[in-house]
Formats: C-alpha cells, sequence, structure tokens
C-alpha cells in the first residue's frame, strides 16, 4: 500500500511539474505539437510526414480545450503517466517485492525521454502508451493465452505503427520471440487473433498510404540522410548512435550503481521473463544499430525515445538479488536531484534562449491577423494556406479553426454541375452550398500575406 501511495505521489508530481513548466515558460506551443495540429484540422488516414493516430489525439483535445497551451503539456504528461503505470503494472508479475517494481519505475526519470523532452507532443511521446501496452498484453498472451489479451496485444500494436513506423521495430523483436516460443512448441495457434487484429486496424491507412504514393515512406526514407550514399556512413552513423545510445543512459546507470551492490550478472536463458525481457529490451537496439550500419543511415536521437521504457525492468530483474534496500536512500537522493534538476534546467533554457520556436507570439499574430479578416469580411475563415509553422499556428489560434493546406494549385478545383457548385480539396468533392446560376470564384474570399492565404466563402 505504501509502495503504490508513493507511485501515485510521484506520477502526480511529474504531471504537475511537466505541464505547468513549460505552459509558464513558452510563449507558443513547440514545433511537432504544431504541426500535428496543423494536420489535425483535415482529419486523415495519413499525412505526408507520419501516420495519422497523433493528429486524431491532438484533434480531440482541440475539441475539449480549444487552443489553451496547458492542454497540450498535460496531455503529453497524461501519455508519459499512462506509460509509467502500465510498465508498473507488467513488472508486478516479474517481482514478488513491489519496491523492485517502484524502483523500475523510477529509474526512467534518469532518461531525458521521459522528461525533459516530454512536453513536445509529437509521434515520439504518442507511441509511449502504445509500446507499453503492446508489451503488456503480447506477455499476457504467452503467459495466459487468452482471447482478449492477444485481441488486445493486436490492437494496440497496430495503434503503435500508426503512431509511428518505427513501432514496427519492437514488432519484429516480439516475432523473434514467437519464433523462440513456436520452436519450442510453446505457443499457441490462438495468437493469430492478435495477426488478424493488427490487419483489420491498419487496414485504413494501408489504403491510404497506396492511394497517396507511399508518401510518408518517402519522408522517412529521406529523412535518414539515405539519398546521399557514402561509405562512410556506414561506419561513422553507427558509431555516432552507439555514443550517443551511452550518453543518454548514463544518469540511468548512476541511479542504479545506488541501489545495487556488487552488480555480478547472471543469465538463466531457460528463464522465459528474462528471454522476453531481453527480447523486447535489447533486440530492437540492435536492429536500429543494423539498420545504420547495414544502409548507411543517420538515427535521429528523438526516434528511439520508446526504446528504452523496459530498462528498468530488465536490470532489477537481472540484478534483484543484489538490489539492496539499504541503500534506498542515497538512490532516492539521486532520484530527486534529477527529478528537479531537469525542469529547472528546461526553465533555465526556455528562459534565456531567446530564438526558439517557442518564442514565436503565435497568439497575438493570429490576433491581428483576424482583425484584419474581421474588418474586411464577415465570414469565417475556412482555410489557411502556407508552410506548417506560420500557417499551422494560424490555424491553431484562429477562432474559426481553418483547414491547414500547403499550397493552393493542386488541392482547389471549382466544379459546377446540375445546379450545385463544389469546391475539390485534395481531390476529393465537398459540397460547400448551391449557388443556383451565380459563379463560385465569385463567392470565394481571400486574404493575401507574405507567408500565408486565408480563405473563406461569402
Amino acid at each position: 500500500m505504501k509502495i503504490n501511495k508513493i507511485l501515485r505521489f510521484f506520477l502526480f508530481a511529474h504531471i504537475i511539474i511537466w505541464t505547468f513548466i513549460p505552459a509558464f515558460s513558452n510563449i507558443n506551443l513547440p514545433l511537432d505539437t504544431i504541426e500535428h495540429l496543423a494536420w489535425a484540422s483535415d482529419l486523415k488516414f495519413g499525412y505526408s510526414k507520419h501516420p495519422p493516430v497523433s493528429a486524431w489525439i491532438l484533434e480531440i483535445f482541440y475539441q475539449i480545450f480549444a487552443n489553451q497551451d496547458w492542454a497540450y503539456y498535460f496531455l503529453s504528461q497524461l501519455f508519459v503517466v499512462l506509460t509509467f503505470i502500465i510498465i508498473f503494472q507488467f513488472s508486478e508479475d516479474f517481482f514478488k517485492n513491489p519496491t523492485h517494481s517502484l524502483i523500475s519505475i523510477l529509474l526512467l526519470e534518469g532518461i531525458y525521454f521521459y522528461n525533459f523532452t516530454t512536453p513536445e507532443f509529437n509521434v515520439n511521446v504518442c507511441q509511449l502508451p502504445f509500446w507499453a501496452l503492446t508489451v503488456l498484453y503480447c506477455w499476457k498472451g504467452f503467459k495466459d493465452n487468452k482471447t482478449i489479451d492477444w485481441l488486445l496485444f493486436g490492437l494496440f500494436a497496430a495503434l503503435g505503427v500508426l503512431s509511428k513506423y518505427l513501432f514496427i521495430y519492437l514488432l519484429i523483436a516480439i516475432d523473434v520471440f514467437f519464433i523462440y516460443l513456436l520452436v519450442n512448441k510453446k505457443i499457441n495457434f490462438k495468437c493469430l487473433i492478435s495477426f488478424v487484429t493488427f490487419l483489420l486496424v491498419l487496414l485504413p491507412h494501408l489504403i491510404w498510404l497506396a492511394e497517396n504514393d507511399y508518401i510518408t515512406i518517402t519522408y522517412a526514407l529521406h529523412r535518414t540522410g539515405l539519398e546521399e550514399p557514402n561509405f562512410l556512413n556506414h561506419i561513422i552513423h553507427p558509431l555516432i548512435f552507439l555514443a550517443k545510445q551511452i550518453g543518454i543512459l548514463i544518469p540511468f546507470f548512476v541511479m542504479f550503481l545506488f541501489i545495487v551492490s556488487k552488480p555480478k550478472v547472471k543469465f538463466n536463458f531457460k528463464d522465459k521473463k528474462l528471454l522476453f525481457l531481453l527480447t523486447i529490451n535489447i533486440v530492437p537496439i540492435i536492429l536500429m544499430f543494423l539498420t545504420s550500419m547495414l544502409m548507411g543511415v543517420k538515427i535521429r536521437t528523438m526516434w528511439m525515445t520508446p526504446f528504452y521504457l523496459f530498462f528498468g525492468v530488465l536490470l532489477i530483474y537481472i540484478f534483484q538479488s543484489q538490489i539492496n534496500l539499504n541503500k534506498l536512500k542515497s538512490f532516492v537522493s539521486v532520484f530527486l536531484i534529477l527529478f528537479i534538476f531537469s525542469p529547472f534546467a528546461y526553465t533555465y533554457i526556455s528562459i534565456t534562449q531567446t530564438d526558439k520556436r517557442t518564442d514565436y507570439p503565435g497568439k497575438l499574430i493570429a490576433k491581428e491577423i483576424q482583425k484584419k479578416w474581421d474588418n474586411k469580411y464577415k465570414s469565417k475563415i475556412s482555410f489557411v494556406v502556407g508552410d506548417e509553422w506560420i500557417a499551422g499556428n494560424l490555424s491553431y489560434h484562429l477562432k474559426s479553426r481553418p483547414i491547414w493546406i500547403t499550397s493552393i494549385i493542386p488541392f482547389f478545383e471549382f466544379v459546377e454541375g446540375e445546379g450545385t457548385k463544389y469546391i475539390k480539396v485534395f481531390g476529393k468533392r465537398k459540397r460547400i452550398f448551391d449557388l443556383g446560376k451565380s459563379k463560385l470564384k465569385d463567392k470565394v474570399i481571400t486574404l493575401r500575406e507574405d507567408n500565408f492565404t486565408l480563405i473563406g466563402f461569402k
């Protein structure tokens, strides 16, 4: 009971701190959040850079909270805290001592992916609970072989892929464990329920992907630097990748050393729990390293955000016999230092650095633009045309929540037929209103500025 109270206090403190500090210190939402909100203004089964789930979730929050910046920082922390809860629930099946479960969660505060970078809600944060839920229900499926667990495993795996394609690295790792169980005849074919569920949930996006020339995959490959082949990239990029991962994990391992006495590694490869933990933690990282080495591509640091979620569980499970609870006070002291330092560092950077995206006066600009529009027209703004940052900010801040688009030319086509006028957006015919004999183009009103165009209808 005491452990649960400590966990609840920690989670409450985390969500409060990482919601209100960025809300207080930032003038504007971060780039990725604005970008995803821009996509969300027109809900689809996919977007030019990523699959759709992050945009869908943001739009749900927009419909509730509108353009209140704090709500989106809160959303990020909800996802982080929910992920921690899921991991704790998962760990209870691995540890007899609930203190070990708690420590495995607290250790995650030593990885900056789960605190410092979380205010920016994006595809990396979005996939966190789906990563944790996929692991949880995969394990439950292996352990209990219940239909509901396999079904939920397939569902959350699909939602993870629909958050970010790199989620597939976790699924490949799980497949490795599947193969091990099949070879040893330790799995029931009821698990195929998960595969069917996975495909059914993924199907609308796959159709969208085919209809849009696999645009998201092209973008992802472009981000890796694959278009600039160089033999040295096959050596340099994987080495840089390894160096960055070591650097990221240093605070995590420092915390760990304060709770363990004379760590000695002992592996029992007949232990199914250990094999599962090793598979879901180590195999995805190996796969990323091999991707970088074989393809010579850059692995961007933030892409690794979900990969370390179960590292705490893995280390505590391996060294559980060597965990020294007498050193708990020292461990808590180091934890508190990191827990307090991270938000202070974030605040300092936010206040002292003045050339960041989060210093952009998006709300003030939108207010001035709205005034210009209202002085000229009485109708609402329906579309905003421009890049994801400037036009995306306007889509978020303007009171009518206009749909964001990149360019007028490819997306708009006026169509007349049978007395009804339409406008084509993204090739799809949308009925605007009956105009009789009048011309639709005469009903379109615009406000053009240097970096964007606003569009409405009389």
